[in-house]
């Protein structure tokens, strides 16, 4: 079965916009493990606008599933990675002042920078993952820089779901085949929910796993944590 990680980013969204520590994310991550998860998920960006670095660093304390932590690989986030040590990282090719991640790397023309940093995680002993669309020379870049995985963008599958969901997923059917074939591993996130969870797991081949946040948290106001969890894993079988 496809292993859920929950991207907690919009419970420290609401917190920082009052202050304080309510929602406590910790006490979020942990009962996402209880209720279910198989994986936490955290995104730092420089200016600390959701998740805070000092929350990396306590969920490390805490966290008992698989910890994945995305980032933009600049200089403080690496050093926040390999003080951490977490079971994954997820490279996003995010500029500071983007909202929320909105493309996948250019993995040709970004290959000796991804070699390097994807050599300094794996000596660390840190499963390494890159976000990539489905456009298969970026998959096969990806494979050239010694990644593990890469997660696949699936915002575009996620906007033309509604209204041609066989079309919507055929690329991000084809790009799995070859990361597959190539020996990567597939995991994938960005706008998935439980609207067109299920399709795109039935038929994306060897997805080991999927992030999910905002539709997530969102669905989580209306069914609460524990019932939103179990019923996204469902959607997994």
């Amino acid at each position: 079965m496809t292993r859920l990680s929950v991207n907690i980013n919009k419970i420290a969204t609401l917190r920082n916009a009052r202050g304080g520590n309510t929602p406590n994310v910790c006490k979020m991550a942990t009962d996402c493990e209880r209720f279910g998860a198989e994986g936490i998920t955290v995104h730092p960006r420089p200016d600390e606008r959701h998740i805070r670095y000092q929350d990396v660093l306590d969920l490390k304390k805490i966290v008992t599933t698989e910890f994945n932590i995305e980032g933009y690989p600049n200089k403080e986030f690496i050093d926040l990675v390999l003080s951490v040590k977490p079971e994954q990282v997820t490279l996003v090719p995010d500029p500071p002042e983007a909202i929320t991640s909105n493309a996948g790397w250019d993995t040709v023309t970004n290959k000796d920078f991804l070699i390097e940093v994807i050599s300094i995680f794996k000596t660390a002993g840190i499963r390494t993952s890159i976000f990539v669309d489905t456009n298969l020379k970026n998959i096969e870049g990806a494979k050239e820089t010694g990644t593990d995985r890469i997660e696949l963008y699936t915002e575009p599958f996620a906007t033309d779901f509604p209204n041609n969901p066989k079309e919507s997923v055929r690329l991000f059917t084809i790009a799995a085949e070859k990361a597959n074939e190539l020996g990567l591993g597939v995991n994938a996130g960005h706008d998935l929910s439980l609207e067109n969870l299920k399709f795109f797991n039935e038929n994306v081949p060897n997805l080991a796993e999927v992030s999910i946040g905002h539709a997530l948290v969102a669905d989580a106001l209306y069914f609460g944590m524990e019932n939103t969890i179990q019923m996204y894993k469902r959607q997994l079988k």
